[in-house]
């Protein structure tokens, strides 16, 4: 295939494919994942195609999933989430019905409970009915299923000439089993088990006669596995339940907690912390936060990468598992059909059947321009919130293969370039990898190889990151050549990419060294590392806050007077909160933590407004009062770095750094959040202690204080 944007479809095909059915908005639907087995459904618990469905090992082993009672579909009471994200619970009534027997039943006689979740591979269903009426009825109640065994690109829009063999459903008595054996030699199967016998049970659905008295309740079982389990019953599905929140509140323990003044501020913090411990996947290398649910619950460098910087002040044990699982699948070869060459850090893996069978280049691919210098600096930002040089030194090997590929890589001009080096590899390869993310100011389509503007600033990250871990190694000539590379590539960016007649850096230059002069949110980029000189960082500032990128709701990719700009776009115009928070970080490095203060409220009101969960992105439009922002149709919802953004965006808020090579606080210039006048973080990794911070605002100032215990443990330095 050509021009595949593996981030994401084209929207108007992703729009497309969802049109087949009633609309899938993401931010209405509802999402469950365990390991590599996640399920997205509506707010009925339905699975109906498009995008939803129960996925395992990026394969739809359920593709409908649908709950009708006396043959027609339900009255929505309401949907939610346990707050751990353990389990989903649908409330239901029916809709005027006839009995079994053929009496009549009145529209909301019956309240149906559906309550889910995922453990170990398997799906558990608990369906409660409860009968408020006065009579007693004989329900019929019908579980429609199917299972079409798509690989996840399939699902995306991806066609295939050929796929393997779908095979008759195996029914017995209180099961069924779907199966599918993959053009990759592997099985595939989906075995449903019920509590009860079926009173009638084909391929496609099972029917149940239930006789429901007058203001009792009767309960059906439901699991959804690779293979047929042992009877469904309450003690498994109960026993599957606390396993399940066992294991995610050992997850949610990692690390320091946050508590503030703010009860719905605390609910912004406490769903956001849920979606990391919900994405974050247990590897042999150790947790890993897969990048988002439905098209990227997988390992990404870059999202894994940023996710963890993100968290790194909270959770630096979340870096750690990053690094890990990022060098132990760095390339070691050269392969143009997935864009890898040795030391370069990985983009994607995936374990679907197409990746296996080499139809798309994704089963490990190295597309990505930017991840190899983030995972040094990340390795380096992780060194100095630690002090774990041991770690680091394990490490050495895999970074300087990786540093010496950013070097070759910028060789040629100077600056970190891409270019796809197979057809079937993605034509964009930074973080805006849709087909139409870099172009020229007329609109035209440069050619290649392109230099990145936000990665030349990675790049200059991560030599000054090994040139201050080659120092405490005591490689002195290796630091001096790193730091000389860092200040080559400063110096080079102000040169050009610099554009004076924007006040502003240029996205990128092409192959031809032509300028991209487009004002994007990657200069934003610059002033997170700390590039810019101060005067041209304030101007790009003054532009980043300002109508054409500040929304009111966060910060636009792209400025609204550009030839592409569609605030319903993906990259060129939309909004996403990862990237506002990243050029906040940058605003609170040069100054601007009122600033941040402001973004930081609009990016939580963003979050009130969709039900306390930001998604990847949605649409730039401009805030109007009383107006709420608008959802991008298909974005991922939860998304790592979308979610780790909250805690990003309040950590440049407090203006908090941890030195672990000194154990020591860092506290300069603090803001407190609008609205919140207290501010707590508990359990604080400094070294070896674990201390509380708490953070007062006191008339005009913002006051920073260690608790009673732990005062003189950990020295606090507070810059006001």
């Amino acid at each position: 295939m050509t021009e595949l944007d593996e981030r994401k479809l084209d929207p108007a095909v992703a729009l497309s494919s969802l049109d087949e059915t009633a609309p899938r908005e993401p931010h209405r639907l509802f999402a469950l994942k365990q390991g590599d087995c996640f399920a997205v459904a509506d707010a009925y618990g339905d699975i109906r195609g498009a995008g939803d469905g129960f996925f395992r090992d990026d394969t739809r082993v359920l593709s409908e999933f649908r709950l009708t009672i006396g043959g027609r579909p339900m009255s929505l009471l309401g949907a939610s989430l346990s707050q751990d994200n353990v389990l989903f619970t649908s409330n239901l009534t029916n809709l005027p019905i006839q009995s079994a027997v053929g009496r009549d039943i009145p529209q909301g006689a019956i309240h149906i409970e559906r309550v889910r979740l995922i453990w170990q591979d398997r799906l558990f269903e608990r369906i409660t009915l409860s009968n408020y009426s006065r009579e007693h009825s004989t329900i019929t109640v019908s579980l429609h299923f199917a299972a079409d065994f798509r690989d996840m690109f399939e699902v995306r829009g991806s066609t295939r000439v050929k796929r393997g063999t779908t095979h008759l459903a195996k029914t017995d008595k209180e099961s069924v089993m779907l199966g599918y054996d993959g053009l990759d030699g592997l099985p595939r199967l989906s075995a449903i088990s019920f509590s009860q016998a079926p009173d009638k049970l084909s391929d496609n659905r099972a029917d149940f006669l239930i006789a429901v008295t007058k203001r009792s309740q009767k309960v059906l079982y439901v699991e959804v596995g690779p293979e047929a389990s042992e009877a469904p019953n309450r003690d498994r599905f109960r026993a599957a339940a606390a396993r399940a929140r066992f294991g995610m509140r050992a997850k949610r323990r990692h690390g320091a907690t946050v508590h503030s003044s703010g009860r719905v501020f605390n609910d912004w913090v406490e769903r956001a912390r849920a979606d990391v411990a919900l994405l974050t996947t247990e590897l042999p290398t150790g947790p890993y936060p897969y990048a988002g649910i439905p098209w990227f619950s997988t390992a990404f460098g870059r999202d894994g990468v940023i996710s963890s910087l993100q968290m790194l002040w909270l959770n630096p044990g979340l870096a750690r598992g990053v690094l890990a699982f990022l060098a132990e699948h760095q390339a070691t070869e050269t392969s143009p059909f997935s864009d890898s060459q040795p030391g370069k850090i990985m983009h994607e893996t995936r374990k679907g059947e197409m990746a296996a069978l080499r139809e798309l280049p994704f089963g490990r691919y190295y597309g990505g321009v930017d991840t190899t210098p983030l995972y040094i600096h990340l390795a380096s930002a992780y060194a100095d919130r630690t002090g774990d040089m041991a770690f680091i030194d394990r490490l050495w090997p895999s970074l300087k293969a990786a540093a010496e590929w950013t070097e070759e890589a910028s060789r040629a001009t100077g600056f970190v370039t891409y270019q796809r080096a197979a057809e079937s590899g993605l034509a964009n390869q930074g973080w805006k990898d849709s087909f139409d993310s870099v172009f020229h100011a007329d609109g035209r389509i440069p050619k290649g190889p392109i230099a990145l503007v936000e990665v030349q600033g990675y790049v200059f990250a991560a030599f000054r990151g090994m040139a201050a871990l080659a120092r405490r190694r005591g490689e002195f000539a290796d630091a001096e050549h790193w730091e000389g590379r860092a200040e080559e590539m400063r110096v080079a960016v102000e040169r050009d990419f610099w554009v004076d007649d924007m006040n502003f850096y240029a996205l990128a230059i092409d192959g031809e060294g032509q300028p991209c002069k487009v004002r994007t949110s990657n200069a934003g980029h610059l002033l997170f590392v700390g590039l810019p000189e101060p005067e041209r960082a304030k101007l790009v500032v003054d532009q980043l806050l300002s109508a054409s990128f500040h929304s009111g709701w966060g910060l636009r990719t792209l400025a609204d007077d550009a030839v592409f700009f569609n605030p319903m776009s993906y990259h060129n115009g939309s909004i996403w909160p990862h990237d506002t928070a990243l050029c906040a970080v940058g605003m609170a490095r040069f100054g601007e933590r009122d600033s941040v203060v402001r973004l930081m409220s609009g990016t939580f009101e963003s979050a009130v407004h969709f039900n306390m969960r930001l998604p990847e992105l949605f649409c730039g439009f401009a805030r109007a009062p009383g107006e709420a922002p608008i959802a991008y149709p298909v974005a991922c919802l939860p998304q790592a770095w979308s979610a780790g953004s909250t805690f990003m965006l309040m950590q440049a808020c407090l203006g908090l750094e941890i030195d672990g090579w000194q154990g020591e606080l860092h506290v300069t210039r603090p803001r407190l959040p609008i609205g919140i006048d207290t501010l707590m973080i508990r359990h604080l990794t400094v070294g070896d202690k674990a201390i509380d911070l708490t953070f007062q605002r006191v008339g005009d100032r913002v006051a920073a204080f260690l608790s009673d215990r732990h005062e003189g443990q950990v020295p606090l330095i507070v810059r006001t």
